[in-house]
């Protein structure tokens, strides 16, 4: 039997990478369209199960990875998740719901770890923010499908209503198991396994047609093994290891990357979207209007696919950050002077105890709310998946990233299962906590986030090992070393003075 063809161009490999993101916007968003019936406590359990088994994913994911490389763990997520998806369309009561909510999240911790990883490894520097942006897409996608079909089937009269839309959940799944086989393995995993033939080739087919004498393969492999030999001598790759000096604040880095895009609100907001809707004083058609936010979303996010790698990170990062503490404090500040509380809840529901009554103050919440979407969506959405697997060494990447998307995961879960209970009791004051958070991130960015533009993985190491711990001291406008190897390696090649071997490059 011959072996199955490999996927080489670089943006349908990605766009198969990143069937992982859809599936987490498809779980995301799978409770959004029915949400309204529950008790705010319960709600936010069952939806916070989700975000709980993802943490559990994200963890475990780690240990997959290391041994079976990044590519397999996608497909024993996929897995599992037509698992939980199977248990959810056939759910009998709250407990099965809540246990199949967190078998699937144990697969989405799995998928949205290990997909940005082997995207960041499989890229050139000058690409690889457009390719993780990708990451970002996906999820938007899957959220806005999956809130349509949810919306659409709501309307069925049978537990059909439910049973659909949680069962069309397995259908990406499945397709991501089917064409894993087809997708390239890691080059620097394969590297680190002392596969060093695969590695070249994989290289040289992802980004040269297969040519092992492109100088960009060559200045590649050069740094890998360099690199990798470097690693080996001063490390093992443990668990441990992430609590050294050496790179803490790089394992910090990657883990406040997640944390603070999930305390900017963004994800709490769309859960509960119905909910603050119908705090501005909207009435049955809020889920039409909620779904514009989805649509947003999408919109908003492609022109970070082409700008990703243009835009340095920390000025994306900071620029959203002072952007939505604007319109966070702006909202609350248009709630708590133009509204009153409601005694018992709106219209039957315990969670919304606040009601907007100026429509002229209601119409600016809706806006300023897609206006965050947009935003959120060209900065912290993008970067969010991006910038920690840059920002750690290979050594203990899979580990660092797993660590970083279960913090991701823990702050989603705490978000999701608290916010309920914040619209009940402090009402428009939710805002003004995840305001004050945005300000909080700015300050951390500006201080330590150091800039990974443009930057090959290996060059990015040696930023955060020789240069200032204080991330605005650094000068981030030097020329990448990976383009100037390039350019070393074509003068040398034209000399014909390069040669590239199965086991080392000899330059």
């Amino acid at each position: 039997m011959g072996k199955l063809p490999k996927l080489t161009n670089l943006f349908v490999v990605s766009g198969f990478i990143t069937i992982g993101g859809l599936i987490q916007g498809f779980d995301v968003s799978s409770l959004s369209a029915i949400i309204g019936t529950h008790q705010a406590v319960t709600q936010g359990g069952v939806t916070a199960s989700m975000a709980g088994g993802s943490l559990l994913g994200a963890l475990f994911s780690s240990l997959v990875s290391d041994k079976y490389g990044r590519r397999d763990s996608l497909f024993i997520g996929s897995v599992v998740f037509v698992i939980g998806s199977a248990l959810m369309a056939a759910v009998r009561n709250l407990q099965m719901l809540i246990v199949s909510r967190i078998v699937n999240g144990f697969a989405v911790g799995i998928l949205t770890s290990q997909g940005p990883i082997l995207l960041a490894e499989i890229s050139l520097p000058k690409m690889r923010g457009r390719l993780i942006t990708f990451q970002q897409w996906s999820i938007t996608w899957g959220i806005l499908i999956m809130y349509f079909i949810s919306y659409g089937a709501s309307f069925i009269s049978s537990t059909a209503s439910f049973r659909l839309p949680w069962g069309v959940q397995m259908i990406p799944a499945i397709v991501l198991m089917i064409c894993v086989p087809l997708l390239p393995r890691s080059p620097r995993w394969l590297a680190g396994q002392d596969r060093w033939d695969e590695a070249i080739q994989t290289l040289a087919d992802l980004h040269a047609k297969g040519n092992k004498m492109d100088p960009r393969v060559i200045a590649e492999v050069n740094e890998i093994r360099e690199k990798l030999a470097w690693e080996r001598e001063n490390g093992n790759g443990s668990w441990s290891e992430l609590a050294k000096l050496k790179n803490s604040i790089r394992v910090y880095s990657g883990v406040f990357t997640h944390v603070w895009a999930q305390l900017t609100g963004q994800n709490a907001m769309l859960y509960y979207i119905v909910y603050i809707f119908q705090m501005a004083g909207l009435g049955r058609d809020t889920l039409v209007i909620a779904s514009i936010q989805y649509v947003i979303q999408v919109v908003m996010t492609v022109p970070s696919i082409f700008f990703m790698d243009r835009w340095p990170r920390r000025r994306v990062m900071m620029t959203g950050s002072s952007l939505l503490a604007i319109y966070l404090f702006t909202v609350a500040g248009l709630m708590a002077s133009n509204g009153h509380a409601v005694p018992g809840g709106l219209n039957g529901n315990p969670t919304v105890t606040w009601v907007v009554t100026n429509k002229n103050a209601s119409r600016a919440i809706v806006a300023l709310s897609y206006i965050f979407v947009g935003t959120f969506a060209l900065t912290w959405g993008p970067i969010g998946w991006a910038y920690p697997p840059e920002v750690v060494p290979f050594a203990i990447r899979s580990k660092a990233v797993s660590l970083a998307t279960g913090a991701n995961w823990a702050m989603n879960f705490s978000l999701t299962f608290f916010t309920p209970p914040g619209f009940k009791t402090i009402q428009w004051k939710v805002y003004c906590i995840f305001g004050t958070f945005c300000v909080a991130s700015l300050v951390n960015v500006f201080l330590v986030f150091q800039e990974t533009c443009g930057k090959s993985l290996e060059e990015v190491d040696d930023i955060f090992s020789k240069e200032s711990i204080w991330a605005f001291k650094v000068d981030s406008n030097k020329p990448s070393r990976f383009e100037v190897e390039v350019q070393r390696v074509q003068t040398m090649i034209k000399e014909g003075a390069v040669v590239i071997q199965e086991e080392e490059v000899v330059s």
